[in-house]
């Protein structure tokens, strides 16, 4: 593949910016800023300006072949909804189209098919795998389905059968599907525990692939968990070993993600240079370099064609997070902090006489920025930026909190520390930023829902912040922020490094569950929730083996080439 060169730290050229009525930037000259000098210790981004010049290499087939050569396939999937008329085949071509990533091209037929199983007798089935999937796919769409289906794989001790120990299929299905409990759901927490124990028992044993691949990822990040577009590589490339195999569906697969990538690398050339012009004007050089980082994060939580408005606004939101989030924790005064706070809780042009003068120019872009969000969003889209707006004011406020406690050399109790920082994390902004993806039917309805901040985001945000925490526990005591959750846990109960995560660890736990309950309680707003919890899902990549890829962002590299630079 033909490919420009990659260098850490490759230099920003100046792109294309935007429009925008109105002022454009201060005028004094960033010369004339006065503002403390620290090292941020960020390593840079390997992509530098690689996107904005990067040509693939022509594909075998034009773009128009690809396009009509998939609606064919799709047509041909459509014929295998209407003659599937065995439940067990239905659940596992839903599965498999899941797995493959391209389930969102049959909604009707997959809402039509989950309701003919629940007013079916599917769950008379004795095949073990056969009810763990189908309770698992039901309870991932809304619908409830009790535990009690599992009843008929125990005992009369009520432990579970000894039969069901060898069946590693079995126990994988299991293992998954009982990871989408609630609270107060003994037999599904009794259900991990004896998948898990019997799975890794395994591990040593010559399974056949792809289970044996199968089974190691779910140990690692049980399905429901799992990023889902990461998971779509490992099964394109492993599905043709599978047993029930049809080339169809592997065909589709692999036009799809082929025409999405060269959809993300559009996107990701135009994000990038509103990322060079955006850095440029705001002239700062401590503040990290992650649109492309960005943009990944976006694009593994909407990666399907028509979502082009929630990706570009989850990824310069992710950006603006962390520029603001670098200028607290490491580079302005607490004098500062209160004064670009006070200029962000006004939202005007005005307010930029309050400021030092290096902080004038950012503060600039930042309405800029919100404004051209707000020209960008199409005249048949009811997004309301206002809502993005407000969450962004509250997560600054946020910032400032932290600030204080960091000034005041203050140890704040763990669940205040907790309940501040899973906000600023970024969960009630994002979780407003991917409303721009809903239907315009629920909109005005979604955007009140997540504006409120409801469990399931606190929940979503305090999954993102424990594994932020503890992937950047040593990181973090070299730096000059607040205190971390790992930090706060230590200092409040006089535990070691290791009782602390384990405990936090734990929370993580009841976090998902909260998650998971929210699926069931309205079946209306479950397209706003749904990427909610793509976010939280998505955590599993960037905090994944205790690591911030993110932060650390050269460890990413290999999976943003697998996403974006290597068609399969």
């Amino acid at each position: 593949m033909a490919r420009a060169s990659i260098k850490p730290g490759q230099g920003f050229a100046g792109g294309a910016r935007s429009a925008v009525r109105g002022r454009r930037s201060v005028a004094s000259p960033l010369a004339a800023a006065a503002a403390p000098e620290k090292q941020s210790g960020f390593e840079p981004s390997p992509w530098g300006d690689f996107f904005t010049g990067y040509e693939p290499e022509p594909l075998q087939r034009s773009e128009e072949w690809m396009l009509v050569r998939a609606n064919e396939l799709k047509e041909d999937v459509c014929m295998m909804f209407k003659s599937c008329n065995n439940m067990a085949t239905q659940i596992c071509l839903l599965d498999t189209l899941q797995h493959l990533g391209i389930d969102y091209h049959f909604k009707e037929q997959i809402d039509t098919m989950l309701s003919q199983i629940l007013e079916s007798e599917f769950f008379s089935s004795s095949s073990l795998s056969e009810v763990a999937l189908g309770f698992r796919l039901l309870r991932e769409h809304g619908h409830w389905v009790s535990p009690d289906v599992f009843n008929k794989f125990k005992t009369r001790d009520g432990s579970f059968s000894k039969d069901i120990s060898h069946d590693t299929k079995g126990l994988l299905s299991l293992y998954n599907a009982a990871h989408l409990h609630v609270h107060s759901e003994p037999t599904l927490e009794e259900a991990i525990t004896f998948a898990r124990h019997h799975l890794r028992s395994m591990r040593g044993i010559d399974l056949k692939t792809p289970l044996a691949n199968q089974v190691k990822r779910a140990l690692h990040i049980p399905l429901p968990r799992a990023c889902k577009r990461i998971e779509t590589l490992h099964y394109i490339s492993e599905y043709k070993e599978e047993e029930g195999y049809n080339p169809v569906l592997l065909k589709l697969a692999k036009l799809d993600f082929n025409l999405l990538q060269h959809v993300h690398l559009q996107e990701l050339k135009a994000i990038t240079e509103w990322w060079n012009s955006f850095s440029r004007n705001i002239g700062l050089s401590y503040i990290r370099c992650r649109v492309v980082e960005s943009y990944t994060w976006a694009s593994v939580v909407y990666y399907q064609r028509g979502f082009k408005l929630p990706r570009r606004i989850i990824a310069m939101m992710i950006v603006l997070i962390t520029t603001v989030d670098d200028t607290y924790d490491i580079h302005a005064t607490i004098d500062d902090c209160r004064k670009l706070h006070e200029a962000i809780q006004r939202w005007d042009e005005s307010a930029v006489d309050i400021l030092p003068e290096y902080l004038k120019r950012l503060y600039m872009e930042l309405l800029i920025t919100f404004k051209n969000i707000e020209d960008e969003v199409p005249a048949n889209v009811d997004y309301n930026v206002s809502y993005l707006r407000k969450a962004f004011q509250n997560h600054v406020s946020g910032y400032l909190q932290e600030a204080e406690w960091s000034h005041n050399n203050h140890w704040p109790k763990f669940e205040d520390q907790v309940n501040l920082t899973s906000l600023t994390v970024g969960g009630p902004t994002l979780s407003l930023s991917v409303m721009a993806g809903v239907d315009r039917k629920i909109m005005k309805q979604s955007l009140d829902w997540a504006a409120g901040i409801p469990d399931v985001v606190r929940a979503g945000g305090k999954i993102v912040r424990f594994m932020n925490d503890i992937a950047a526990f040593k990181r973090r005591k070299c730096k000059g922020d607040a205190a971390s959750s790992v930090e706060c846990y230590i200092h409040e109960h006089g535990v070691t490094d290791k009782v602390a995560i384990a405990r936090i660890d734990e929370l993580i736990e009841e976090e998902w569950k909260i998650l998971n309950k929210a699926r069931f309680e309205n079946h209306e707003l479950l397209p706003a929730l749904q990427p909610i919890i793509d976010l939280a899902r998505s955590s599993s990549l960037f905090y994944d083996n205790r690591n911030d890829v993110y932060t650390l962002s050269t460890h990413l590299q290999e999976t943003v080439e697998s996403l974006f630079l290597k068609p399969i």
